[in-house]
């Protein structure tokens, strides 16, 4: 683990020059609830002066991709589908690969999130017992009523496909209340029949890096993965066998980031893996981006 406070060992600024392409988390990295870090797009800047690709990542699927373009338009990012990897578009990714011939899915999801499976070619099954789907699809759905609820923990005893979209408990929020995520929706279900998803996407499982790296044709060693959490990003990381860049700009201060070190040093927390490097935030990673390159 190298950060900001030390001069980068000949082997990192190695590994940052092999770079060409950067996966980046959203909430905490580039932004911060709904306003841009001023530094952000000097950075992309930064990147594409440099030749580097970039993809914006997040374990939230109840928008579309089309409506995270249009908030990161909102705030002066220009992206395109290209951009952006979403937890949504790694489900879909699966279920054409795993289940090549499904068509019909049952989905707890919001509309936007309904849109982005319907684009992809899948219908969406009623709450209907006769209405039998091909694979059962559970995300973080804040529209949701109990009807559906239940009827997808019907079609998990029966041994449905199940895909979750991803693991998180609770979506965070400055409101006074818990958003109750899809973690949770699929711990119900597994207390009321027994069944736990086929495959729990989003990070920290690396499906969404592997798609990116297929989509242009990478290696691991190519990719950053940059976030502000270690049990999500950085973990997500080292699952692929990408850099995993640390940002201090958001959840993770540089105190938690060097005892998560000293602990797996120690074999204490042997499921949490340090970070390979630790910036400030991006922009000090795009300065080391360039120097690697100088």
């Amino acid at each position: 683990m190298e950060n900001h406070n030390r001069e980068l060992s000949v082997s990192m600024r190695e590994c940052l020059g092999k770079i060409r392409h950067v996966a980046l988390d959203m909430d905490g990295t580039i932004y911060l609830g709904n306003n841009l870090f001023p530094f952000t797009p000097g950075f992309l800047a930064t990147l594409r002066s440099l030749g580097i690709g970039y993809s914006f990542l997040t374990n939230n699927p109840t928008r579309s991709v089309a409506d995270y373009i249009a908030k990161l338009a909102g705030m002066g990012i220009q992206a395109t589908e290209d951009n952006m990897y979403t937890t949504s578009l790694a489900a879909i990714d699966y279920i054409k690969k795993e289940h090549p011939v499904a068509k019909r899915l049952f989905m707890l999801g919001t509309p936007s999130m309904v849109s982005q499976f319907e684009k992809a070619g899948f219908e969406a099954c009623g709450d209907d017992p006769d209405d039998v789907p091909d694979v059962l699809v559970v995300a973080f759905d804040t529209t949701l009523v109990y009807p559906r609820l239940c009827r997808a923990a019907w079609w998990a005893s029966q041994g449905i496909p199940y895909v979750a979209t991803n693991p998180d408990r609770v979506c965070p929020t400055d409101k006074p209340t818990v958003l109750v995520d899809c973690g949770s929706l699929q711990k119900c279900i597994e207390h009321a029949t027994g069944r736990r998803p086929d495959i729990v996407l989003g990070k920290p499982d690396p499906t969404m890096l592997f798609g990116i790296l297929d989509r242009h044709g990478l290696k691991p060693g190519q990719m950053a993965m940059v976030g502000d959490r270690i049990y999500t990003d950085t973990a997500m990381a080292h699952n692929a066998g990408a850099l995993g860049v640390l940002v201090l700009s958001g959840e993770t201060t540089l105190e938690t980031a060097e005892e998560v070190a000293r602990n797996a040093a120690s074999s204490a927390s042997p499921e949490l893996y340090p970070p390979d490097l630790i910036v400030r935030d991006v922009r000090e990673l795009g300065e080391l981006l360039s120097a690697s390159r100088a």
